[in-house]
């Protein structure tokens, strides 16, 4: 019988539920702060910016929230994605067979990415409560795309401020989002007192997360018609992220395997918690497996932040969140993985490592590119610049088992493809590609800017 490189589930095997890992945290998230009193915020507070729905479940406690049928009907589009075993990157690397890397492929969606998990949901909350327009922000365009699918199918304006650097580095990303309907600009633009004060101090800014949020928060706050929407960070974004990890447990099931060390690359957090969180809870009850958050060295939230409340934007017009950060004014180096640029990591996903239950590790870009390269040149799928900073981990950990004569089964977050990435590409290609990591004056520097919040 021939190898089996692909786990694939029927329609109905798309999980009907979100797992919220907050049921089963050992301690409980800390409080969101409104940014003026630093009081604890209540539903009203965030009622301007959000759909109730969606507010409802950020402070949900609830183990599983039900999926909407509307909701399902079109995650059948693209659900369940598939579990792939990489025989191929595995004889390549010489790995004997108690050596095995699996990953989980979120690139088959419409937009090419994990986003739209979590942009169909909001988008259809949104709808639900008569919202006519939907402002977000996205870094290298994974969610602003998504945002603009899921405009498209519950007939949404969106408007889109995206990173400026990321806007320049991929305008395909903006055509995507064009195509479905969806207006983007680049931030920090004109169109927003936010823009504008950055403009002002620094015209050729290259613009960050934390600015692109301030922009469309400001945006959703002062129209009566519009809402806003973010693609990581928040907890109903992760919770909507969870169905990836949860397929991917029946799809181990199914190759009689189950991983002991899970992987995924972070920025705010999405797509490590929908892979990582279904196995945080199998960790919870006494299940012995690793799980490993990947940064680029160039945004070493994780790694080289400080654990506090911080604004989760530039402007300072968000709540105050208790996360890793490196300040909410640090502007991240232009590196190629774009949705890997921002100050902050989500709440949750701080908290799991500042008790122990996850690990965090930074990898520079030229090894990570090095490995999406040989990714690309055996298993034939590009990968987005940001899950090539999983791949790596994943071979490091797969040689480090080969070199110790250990078992090891590894699986990971294949996050996206790399389509309209390729510029990135022909930057490392072409030897011009150069790693990069951020001084710690520069670290200091943002951190000492950040809000003092009494005990």
């Amino acid at each position: 019988m021939a190898e089996r490189t692909r786990y694939l589930l029927p329609e109905e095997a798309i999980p009907t539920s979100w797992y919220n890992v907050a049921a089963d945290l050992p301690n409980p998230p800390a409080p969101v702060l409104h940014p003026g009193t630093h009081a604890p915020i209540g539903p009203q507070d965030l009622a301007p910016l959000f759909p109730m729905a969606i507010i409802a479940q950020e402070v949900s406690t609830e183990r599983f929230i039900p999926i909407p049928e509307e909701v399902l009907a079109i995650y059948r589009l693209w659900r369940p994605t598939p579990l792939h075993r990489a025989r191929r990157l595995e004889a390549a690397l010489g790995l004997p067979e108690r050596v095995r890397i699996f990953y989980k492929y979120e690139g088959v969606s419409p937009a090419g990415s994990h986003k739209p998990n979590t942009a169909v949901p909001q988008a259809y909350y949104a709808k639900q409560e008569g919202v006519k327009r939907i402002a977000t922000e996205t870094g290298a365009g994974q969610w602003g795309s998504s945002l603009a699918l899921a405009g498209s199918f519950f007939d949404l304006e969106i408007k889109v401020y995206m990173v400026r650097i990321s806007f320049a580095q991929k305008p395909y990303r903006r055509a995507l989002m064009e195509t479905w309907g969806a207006q983007c600009v680049a931030s920090p633009s004109n169109d927003t007192n936010a823009g504008r004060a950055i403009l002002a101090q620094d015209p050729d800014s290259n613009g960050s997360l934390g600015i692109a949020i301030s922009e469309a928060v400001e945006d959703a706050a002062t129209r009566e018609d519009t809402k806003y929407a973010l693609g990581s960070v928040l907890n109903h974004v992760l919770l909507h992220q969870t169905v990836i990890g949860q397929e991917a447990l029946q799809q181990l099931e199914m190759a009689e395997a189950y991983p002991d060390v899970v992987i995924g690359c972070v920025g705010g957090g999405s797509n490590f918690a929908g892979i990582s969180f279904p196995f945080v809870r199998e960790k919870l009850a006494g299940k012995p497996v690793r799980i490993v958050a990947v940064e680029p060295a160039a945004c070493p939230t994780l790694t080289r932040g400080v654990y506090a409340y911080d604004f989760g934007d530039t402007a300072q017009l968000t709540p105050l969140v208790k996360m890793h950060t490196l300040g909410h004014t640090f502007v991240p180096a232009g590196i190629h993985a774009g949705g890997l640029r921002y100050h902050g990591a989500a709440p949750l996903v701080s908290q799991l490592l500042d008790e122990g239950l996850i690990e965090a590790t930074a990898v520079t870009q030229r090894p990570a590119f090095e490995a999406a390269v040989q990714f690309a040149r055996t298993e034939g799928i590009l990968p987005a610049p940001e899950a090539s900073h999983a791949i790596r981990v994943a071979i490091d950990e797969a040689l480090a088992a080969r070199e110790a004569g250990e078992e090891r089964t590894i699986l990971f977050n294949l996050s996206g493809h790399g389509f309209f990435d390729l510029s990135a590409y022909d930057h490392y290609l072409s030897g011009e590609m150069q790693d990069y990591e951020h001084p710690q004056s520069a670290i200091e520097a943002a951190l000492a800017g950040l809000p003092s919040i009494a005990d």
